[in-house]
């Protein structure tokens, strides 16, 4: 694949070539892609490193018993609903998984900002990074939104967009040119001028834009990642952070099905109701006629009850 480099694909190959005996807990489902590297955007990828725990192991750790949930698959299913519709976290929290993630430098900023896993970055301070840039897809370049300062209007056509993504891939290649001349070799890794000392990693990575591609590996507990996944999956945020979003669903559906229903039914599919929308609605289903005027609303919060109820 694209995203991968030749040395990549060899190390994913050898690693899904070796398999091993475990008495835990696993999910066939999600054995099938372990390390394998689901793609996003143009040069990213997820994939799963490894995990612990199953849907049983929520309701092992709801019950605090020593067996693995009861025998009947929709007796655990109604119990983990309850636990995901009650916000009972600790249960969820007993399951953990490690992913493998390259990503842009500035989706990476964006990321970071969930402080609950574990993160190992590449560090530039030891390591020279690739020549990988993210360039938008031309549906997905668009001008900034009039109403949303953090948000995206209409997308750019013809001339205007051809023109920003050539300034793009520009720039982005020479400002990678420029860090490798700061470190006085090619794109092979070869010096360029032996009379030359180059600059030192840690300061030559200040030339590098934030669209450049790094990698880490990412570790968190369930009830954790669903919270990160209600956030990025979510349809008004940036898309580049929920492409990865939505690569990463589809891999805990295989890891947690049943928990994954339920806080897609519960929490992602979901609008959380204040006090005073409740009343609104108590009154609206009493057959009131209810405005905004007289909702106790503000606007912005009577144009989201709006928008939720069609």
């Amino acid at each position: 694949m694209q995203n991968l480099t030749q040395d990549q694909q060899d190390d994913l190959q050898d690693a899904r070539a070796q398999s091993h005996q475990t008495r835990r807990a696993t999910a066939p489902a999600l054995e099938e892609l372990l390390y394998t590297a689901v793609p996003v955007l143009d040069h990213g990828f997820v994939r799963v490193v490894d995990y612990m725990g199953d849907d049983a192991a929520i309701v092992q750790a709801a019950r605090v018993s020593y067996g693995r949930g009861t025998k009947s698959v929709s007796s655990d299913e109604g119990l983990i609903r309850y636990l995901m519709r009650h916000r009972h976290s600790t249960p969820f929290e007993m399951c953990e998984i490690k992913f493998h993630v390259k990503l842009p430098v500035f989706v990476a900023r964006q990321w970071i900002r969930h402080r609950t896993a574990n993160v190992n970055e590449i560090s530039a301070r030891y390591s020279v990074l690739d020549k990988e840039f993210y360039v938008p897809a031309p549906e997905n370049l668009a001008a900034q939104s009039a109403v949303n300062r953090q948000g995206r209007g209409q997308v750019l056509e013809g001339a205007e967009a051809e023109e920003v993504l050539r300034q793009l891939k520009l720039q982005s290649g020479q400002a990678y040119d420029h860090y490798l001349e700061l470190l006085n070799q090619d794109d092979d890794g070869q010096i360029i001028d032996p009379a030359r000392n180059g600059l030192a990693r840690e300061l030559a990575r200040m030339r590098l834009p934030i669209n450049v591609y790094t990698q880490w590996y990412w570790k968190i507990d369930l009830h954790n990642l669903f919270h990160f996944l209600s956030l990025r999956g979510d349809p008004h945020a940036q898309y580049e952070i929920r492409a990865y979003a939505d690569a990463m669903i589809e891999l805990v559906k295989r890891w947690v099905p049943l928990a994954t229903g339920a806080f897609e039914d519960y929490r992602l599919g979901s609008f959380s109701l204040s006090a005073k929308m409740i009343e609104v609605l108590r009154r609206r289903l009493a057959g009131e006629t209810v405005t905004q005027a007289d909702s106790g609303l503000s606007s912005r919060e009577w144009a989201e009850l709006i928008e939720v109820l069609g």
